[in-house]
């Protein structure tokens, strides 16, 4: 089900890049997108079957991406291999030393002259 649900959040997210890239922008940038209200999304007079397609991808992306945490392993549920599963760290038997050239200085003697 999650390999389904990842297809198709891929699909709908190429679909969705190429419908805005084949949207005609007529407004003019940025400086020309706050002046009039009839600008929905930087783009006027887009067709309504763009404008439909690009809502209704957008809420299908949406939807997908909230139904892939649904039915993904949840951290609780303790399956091999999942996300709950603990990872032991190995037990450490001394100093870690990541450079094995370089030799520890000896300790220095302690001061015995008073």
């Amino acid at each position: 089900m999650q390999t389904f649900l990842i297809i198709l959040i891929v699909l709908v997210s190429v679909l969705l890049t190429l419908i805005v890239l084949i949207q005609n922008p007529k407004g003019g940038g940025l400086s020309s997108g706050f002046a009039g209200s009839s600008n929905l999304m930087g783009v006027q007079r887009t067709g309504d079957f763009l404008e439909k397609g690009t809502w209704g991808l957008a809420i299908a992306l949406m939807v997908f991406c909230l139904a892939i945490n649904i039915v993904g392993p949840s951290a609780s549920t303790g399956k091999a291999g999942g996300l709950g599963q603990q990872i032991e760290a190995p037990a450490q038997q001394g100093p870690l030393n990541l450079n094995p050239t370089q030799q520890q200085a000896p300790a220095a003697p302690a001061d015995s002259a008073k």
